[in-house]
């Protein structure tokens, strides 16, 4: 059996999703009343300009993430759209407490747009990591999550969101794929196998490019999202079933395993084999080092995608 090819490190794109996403929450600023921007210190220098033009809708709180919520709550009880943005254990994790009762339990809305993913700020740290954010945000009923895996995704994701009203979680990262995908909900086949006896591999955001790498040599139907919720199990269902068989592996950025819940909802009506492959649940990585050698110790490169797919699929 040949091993995958190897794969070239996951893309970073020419303009950051961060910097994409400061460009278009300020251009909202500028075209519609009711958002208002809430920094607690990181990404600041992106909205300069912005908080020039619009000193009373560009906040920003220093390093009180707690507070950063409860003013994305007031604010949002006052009829405004608050865009709360951090590091994602600063903006999920830290504040959890005020994220379910100063949004959720108040049933306002905001929208959460993190930066650093699970480890993207390594030379950081553990203190800026978090694999666990989407998990820890499905505790919670009615809130929507994006995973754009490229920046061009990033757009139309956020001006969607601020036109409605709910609580929406967009996960920014460092890195992704080299071409931006379909952005909205749904699953989107990328890749057909043959149908004969092939199953379905569903990449998540920036797990793309390593997906398609990684399978390359395998019959298998390759799918893309970037809205996990809500998570379009109709969508997966069919694909599933136009793969010949019902044998779904999940390759998702964050904590393993996050969405199988989901996936067993979706193909409850048929027979089927499920694995996750994601930020192991099993270890703690406690070293610094840097995106590329947390993905070799959780198995998320491509050679560790290969492994895992092969053993999977050709069980």
């Amino acid at each position: 059996m040949t091993a995958a090819p190897p794969a070239p490190a996951p893309a970073v794109t020419a303009q950051p999703m961060r910097d994409v996403f400061a460009e278009t929450a300020a251009a909202a600023l500028d075209a519609d009343p009711r958002p208002v921007v809430v920094l607690a210190d990181v990404s600041a220098d992106r909205f300069t300009d912005a908080a020039r033009r619009h000193p009373d809708r560009v906040v920003n709180l220093g390093i009180r993430e707690q507070s950063m919520i409860g003013v994305a709550g007031g604010l949002a009880l006052t009829g405004m759209r608050p865009i709360v943005h951090t590091f994602a254990p600063f903006l999920v994790e830290r504040p959890f407490e005020q994220v379910k009762l100063d949004l959720g339990h108040q049933g306002v809305g905001a929208v959460l747009v993190s930066s650093g993913a699970s480890y993207d700020g390594a030379h950081y740290g553990r203190t800026h990591m978090a694999p666990g954010d989407v998990a820890l945000l499905d505790s919670l009923p009615e809130w929507t999550v994006h995973v754009p895996g490229h920046a061009a995704e990033v757009p139309p994701i956020l001006e969607s969101a601020l036109r409605g009203d709910g609580n929406v979680y967009v996960r920014l990262s460092e890195r992704g794929n080299a071409a931006a995908r379909p952005a909205g909900p749904g699953t989107h086949p990328i890749r057909s196998g043959s149908g004969r006896s092939s199953g379905t591999v569903l990449a998540v955001g920036p797990m793309l490019d390593r997906v398609l790498a990684a399978t390359e040599d395998l019959d298998v139907t390759v799918a893309y999202t970037a809205t996990v919720r809500p998570f379009d199990r109709e969508g997966l269902n069919r694909i599933a079933a136009r793969a010949g068989q019902a044998d779904v592996l999940v390759v998702e950025p964050y904590l393993e395993g996050t969405s199988a819940h989901e996936v067993a909802a979706a193909l409850s009506d048929r027979r089927h084999r499920q694995l996750s492959l994601g930020v192991r649940r099993d270890t703690e990585v406690r070293g610094y080092g840097t995106p590329a050698d947390h993905d070799r110790a959780h198995g998320l490169d491509t050679a560790g995608i290969a492994e895992r797919a092969r053993a999977f699929f050709l069980l």
